[in-house]
């Protein structure tokens, strides 16, 4: 997978990347680098065969030479042997019998027979596919795609003359959601679901109507029905966040809905038997914040209960255990993703830790599993000294990791040690988690300067996950502290729900008393303090110098500094109003206003650096020139930098990644003093 002469240019994209001068000796190489970033692997979307004896996953590298990631698919053997290539592509899914692995590669949907290794292309289709799911019988695929239809217009655009070179004709957009971050402007068209027969044929459009139908599908068990989520309701366009679930029929396309109620119902499975379906959702309460639970009901909708109740976690992913008597599901606990199982009478039992691994830029969770017919599974796990590998465990049999995918390299790096901390706030002495990361040839003797970095979301959580970006920080010689303050997931619902219409409110404090906790132990210099984070962490960035004088510098990376523009200018428009804060913005303008960052750029003395990317449209890049022209009208030291091309994830050109790291090292180098003895 690798390529070792490459290593050849560290020497030269160092210096080029960090601006050192020429004359100074490079990083040792026992260190974490920059370059390193281009090196590392990991493990996605990991199935195990109906067997249990093979597992197919998603091996993902970065190709130096396109500054980009590239996915293959592999195959090992659930005792570790036998690990080797297949293809290139992704999302496999094997079929029932275990003969054959369907997977999209270049657009298309492709069956691979496993006796011969032969393969074969199933589709010619225009749209990329979604959500493979395999018949019960295995003769068809269910999946998803978009089914155009032709832009609006008012009036046909003039006609040039032959041979003129004239501008493209406008545009009309008449959709609310006509963006999405990542995408850019959306096609035309709604998404549908389709099956087509696995010996070839022509794709058969399974729902209808001008709705979308973007999530993957679960068959019934004979095979005449698909269960799926969607929102088909009347006002679908403005009540974006709800989701009913449906049963549309194979042979008419007659749809019946299954759920009603506010809020999400999604991730259907139908239960080996066909009485029962299992699906995840909540009852909108219109929060900040709910616990997504696991419920069951029957496959008319009728009796519908959770099964989830007592564990005040958001769930995800439920998988039916083969004879029918329980679910398998994965849910995050205090920063770790777990796997677990629950009978139909509510017990709960954990089977494995540590799932993820595949936000390899900074330790968000990010893993999957499955379940093989005699009860085991594969998934991918992470440790702060590894990105995601394969795994496979059983209930009562423990969890054993079956691939290395980054000794070769991390063998000879010298990580920053990762150590789990906790405090109380100075607000509420609420407890507080986080986790320290330690410049490599750590000197507790020493004094260190310490950099606080904050989780996007804020609906979300860091973990004791691998992070290249936490180890480049500390490889610099910083100590870096990163945590789940409140509003952080993992920690139950009234945890995440704090900064309902309070955000940002009291997270503040929780990143304060974390960094007073981190200077007690005496190894950090008072006067060498830095702050960043990315998206939420972005936002908390600029509250911070809003409220405190306390850091040398700031690097604020894809904030929100206005959140009225934010709401009317975001492709997430829908998650601000009620939810975040009370009534639209021109309603109750005060309280958006108090909330954002633009309100106390009158107190910012902080040198604050801002980092976003050109085509952000999570966070506009209009909201980091916003802060950027207050803070040079206040005469206080800014820049912006842009980063070409880069969506609200700055992560998907590892360039890009190692340029963002650089420049945040950078800036804190410059303000930062010399360490001191203690």
């Amino acid at each position: 997978m690798r390529d070792k002469n490459r290593m050849k240019t560290v020497a030269l994209v160092l210096f080029v990347m960090s601006g050192a001068a020429v004359a100074e000796p490079a990083v040792a190489q026992d260190h974490f680098q920059p370059m390193d970033v281009f090196e590392l692997e990991y493990a996605a979307d990991p199935r195990i065969s109906p067997d249990g004896q093979q597992v197919v996953y998603v091996r993902t590298s970065m190709d130096i030479m396109r500054d980009g990631k590239r996915s293959e698919l592999w195959i090992v053997n659930a005792d570790g042997s036998d690990h080797r290539r297949l293809d290139v592509g992704g999302s496999p899914r094997w079929s029932p019998d275990g003969t054959r692995i369907a997977y999209t590669a270049e657009g298309q949907i492709h069956v691979r027979w496993m006796d011969t290794g032969e393969q074969a292309t199933l589709t010619q289709l225009l749209e990329s596919p979604r959500g493979l799911r395999w018949s019960p019988d295995g003769r068809y695929l269910a999946f998803n795609k978009l089914s155009p239809y032709a832009p609006p217009s008012l009036a046909p655009p003039p006609k040039p003359p032959a041979g003129a070179e004239w501008a493209d004709p406008p545009i009309m957009e008449d959709r609310f959601k006509n963006r999405q971050d990542g995408v850019g402007y959306l096609d035309f068209g709604f998404d549908h679901l389709f099956i087509i027969p696995v010996e070839g044929g022509t794709p058969i459009q399974v729902t209808s109507g001008d709705f979308q139908h973007q999530s993957a599908a679960a068959w019934t068990p004979d095979g005449e029905s698909l269960v799926f989520s969607s929102n088909r309701n009347e006002d679908w366009v403005h009540d974006y966040r709800n989701s009913e679930l449906y049963v549309v029929s194979i042979a008419d396309g007659q749809v019946r809905e299954l759920t009603d109620r506010p809020g999400p119902d999604h991730t259907p499975a139908v239960s080996p038997d066909g009485t029962q379906i299992a699906f995840v959702g909540y009852e909108d309460r219109t929060r900040t914040y709910q616990v997504s639970q696991l419920q069951v009901m029957n496959l008319d909708g009728s009796g519908a209960r959770v099964l989830t109740g007592g564990l005040d976690r958001s769930v995800s992913n439920p998988l039916w255990a083969s004879d029918g008597s329980g679910l398998y599901f994965q849910y995050d606990d205090e920063g770790n993703s777990k796997v677990a199982f629950v009978t139909l009478d509510g017990e709960i039992e954990v089977l494995a830790e540590d799932l993820g691994g595949t936000s390899y830029g900074r330790p968000y969770g990010g893993g999957s599993f499955s379940v093989a017919g005699d009860g085991s599974f594969a998934l991918n796990q992470t440790r702060p000294e590894f990105p995601g590998d394969v795994a496979v465990g059983a209930r009562g049999r423990g969890v054993r990791r079956i691939t290395s995918l980054n000794e070769d390299l991390l063998a000879n790096r010298q990580l920053g040690e990762v150590e789990e901390i906790r405090w109380e706030s100075s607000f509420d002495d609420r407890p507080v988690q986080g986790w320290i990361v330690k410049p490599p040839d750590f000197d507790p003797g020493r004094r260190y300067p310490l950099i606080l970095e904050i989780h996007g979301g804020p609906v979300s959580n860091y973990g004791d996950r691998f992070s290249a970006e936490m180890q480049l920080l500390a490889a610099a010689g910083y100590v870096v502290l990163y945590a789940n303050p409140r509003g952080s997931t993992s920690y139950g619902e009234e945890f995440a729900d704090l900064l309902y219409h309070n955000y940002p409110g009291q997270d503040y404090d929780d990143l304060i008393s974390g960094v007073d906790a981190v200077i007690e132990r005496g190894y950090i210099d008072e006067d060498n303090l830095f702050v960043t984070g990315g998206s939420a962490g972005g936002i908390m960035t600029a509250w911070i110098v809003g409220k405190t004088d306390r850091f040398r510098a700031a690097v604020s990376q894809k904030p929100v500094v206005n959140w009225i523009s934010k709401t009317l200018t975001a492709d997430n428009w829908y998650g601000y109003y009620f939810s975040r804060y009370e009534g639209l913005p021109w309603e109750n303008p005060e309280a958006y206003w108090e909330f954002s960052p633009l309100s106390l750029v009158g107190n910012v003395n902080t040198p604050t650096l801002i980092i976003t990317g050109e085509e952000d449209l999570r966070t506009p890049l209009s909201e980091s020139y916003q802060m950027f022209h207050a803070l040079k009208l206040r005469g206080i030291d800014t820049a912006v930098i842009r980063l070409p091309g880069a969506s609200h994830d700055m992560s998907r050109r590892p360039s890009q990644l190692m340029a963002k790291i650089a420049n945040i090292v950078a800036w804190f180098d410059k303000y930062r003093t010399m360490p001191t003895t203690s």
